[in-house]
């Protein structure tokens, strides 16, 4: 199995396990990701998703240049490299937030599941960048969710030039959330499971939608949706516990059941 999953305790992890090859990405790969993250979406006892590579160098070096069968057709290969645009996809829509752990370079392809993701907590010295232009390759795919998670000149600067930075300077980029040292790194990421977890499942779902849907919408398109978020937010049973629980100076306990006319996706 080249994608590992695990659940431990409120976190499923999804683990790209192909750590002799740096944790690229093939067709396997791909399709190991979108099986991880529907079962995760299903998996009652799971509130976050943590997305990981395999050992400590690399998160996920990008696309495996080799793994592409030369006896597929064109078209089927077209098909299949079209496959990380519906992870990408399928990270958005999980109604439950999404840490990337990134334990190592995340490159290209592995850059794109980053920044797709919804939390990045990175060890500060990976590297991160799309070295695609280099082998005369551009990023095409990823393009997609890098022009909504850099700042415009940064990210053009490094899809032409391939430079690459450090988590550090990602960090400071707003690339990533935190950028920390190795041996902090699953302190961290535990601490953001364990608040995540606390929070109301329903609510969370709806908060992710909500930001999602709104940021490719025109301003006042993005005004009147919200609108109506608002008001399907108010009737969720959660409302009512979490103001209770707030005057009560209690732990809420939360039904994590959705307001009526809404489902998460």
């Amino acid at each position: 199995m080249s994608v590992r999953y695990e659940l431990r305790e409120a976190a499923a992890w999804v683990v790209i396990d192909r750590e002799e090859r740096r944790n690229a990405l093939n067709p396997e790969v791909t399709a190991g990701l979108l099986e991880g993250l529907q079962r995760a979406a299903s998996d009652d006892p799971c509130r976050v998703v943590v997305l990981t590579g395999a050992g400590d160098k690399a998160f996920c070096a990008g696309g495996d240049l080799g793994g592409f069968q030369a006896e597929a057709s064109a078209h089927e290969q077209h098909r299949l490299r079209g496959q990380l645009g519906e992870v990408f996809l399928a990270m958005q829509a999980l109604p439950k937030p999404v840490i990337a752990r990134v334990n190592g370079h995340a490159l290209g392809g592995g850059y794109g599941l980053m920044l797709a993701a919804d939390i990045v907590v990175a060890v500060d010295d990976a590297q991160i960048g799309t070295p695609e232009i280099d082998v005369g390759l551009w990023p095409h795919i990823i393009t997609a969710v890098i022009q909504r998670n850099v700042p415009r000149k940064i990210a053009f600067e490094m899809m032409l030039t391939g430079r690459r930075i450090d988590a550090n300077e990602a960090e400071r980029w707003g690339i990533v959330n935190r950028a920390v040292a190795r041996g902090e790194l699953d302190g961290v990421v535990d601490e953001y499971v364990e608040t995540l977890a606390a929070k109301s499942p329903a609510i969370l779902a709806l908060g992710k939608q909500s930001f999602y849907r709104a940021q490719d919408m025109a301003f006042p398109e993005a005004l009147a949706f919200l609108n109506s978020m608002l008001s399907l937010n108010l009737q969720a049973e959660d409302v009512a516990e979490g103001v209770s629980a707030f005057l009560q100076k209690r732990a809420p306990e939360w039904k994590g059941r959705y307001p009526p006319l809404c489902e998460p996706g």
